[in-house]
């Protein structure tokens, strides 16, 4: 068996290269199986990000990367790593990991132990107590909505920690949305299909994890996006 972290990388914060060998540390002493790590440079603009993966990769010889010069968005850049990825667990998350071990640890044992075949994190209420409140008003109203129009079982469809068997890798890379809005259309598609067993996973964030801005020229956008995922079935 071996698990596959797949990482979308955008414009990361300082010491990103760092943090990222401290965590795939800390996750192979606590996971048995071979770990696969995937970076997918999504168009990133800052000049070091080249220097900052060959240290990674000095350390990591087994590291993937993908690698395009045009942003594409996080939901394209999943999908290109998922798509390379030979875990027969695949996990996702932030370039800077923001949620701690344990939670990804919850993540990777529930698909272990075949308590599921799609483990999707779920955020406490002390999450929003860290973010800031223009984006806590956008992610609890797209709850509503999310409950309103399409009736999911679980509403909170974007945190930005999941994971699944390498089976359900066909249902995911058949996502359409480029953006922030391909965690709902992922979540949606798998309730919808009723061939796979879905659990939610609490899941705590890192203390002194800083959010980036917000591009709310997406917005409109996804917004559209939103509007798809109701009346396309």
């Amino acid at each position: 068996m071996k698990v596959s972290f797949v990482l979308p990388c955008y414009n990361p914060p300082a010491d990103w290269d760092k943090n990222i060998l401290s965590k795939y540390g800390e996750l192979s002493n606590k996971i048995p199986e071979p770990i696969e790590l995937i970076i997918v440079q999504d168009g990133t603009g800052h000049a070091t990000v080249e220097k900052e993966i060959s240290l990674i990769k000095g350390n990591i010889p087994d590291l993937k990367v993908v690698a395009y010069s045009i942003n594409r968005g996080k939901g394209y850049a999943i999908r290109q790593g998922v798509a390379i990825a030979s875990g027969d667990i695949i996990i996702y998350t932030d370039i800077d990991f923001p949620y701690c071990i344990e939670s990804i640890l919850d993540i990777y044992d529930c698909l272990k132990n075949d308590q599921a075949d799609v483990a999707i994190g779920v955020k406490g209420a002390s999450y929003y107590e860290h973010v800031p409140l223009l984006r806590k008003i956008i992610s609890k109203y797209l709850r509503k909505l999310t409950k309103f129009f399409l009736s999911l079982p679980e509403t909170d469809t974007q945190c930005g920690l999941k994971g699944f068997k390498k089976e359900v890798t066909p249902l995911f890379l058949n996502t359409k949305i480029d953006r922030y809005l391909f965690d709902l259309e992922f979540v949606r598609n798998s309730y919808k299909s009723k061939k796979y067993r879905i659990k939610t996973i609490p899941v705590v964030l890192n203390e002194n994890i800083h959010f980036q801005k917000m591009n709310y020229r997406i917005l409109f956008p996804e917004v559209v996006n939103f509007i798809k995922l109701i009346f396309v079935r």
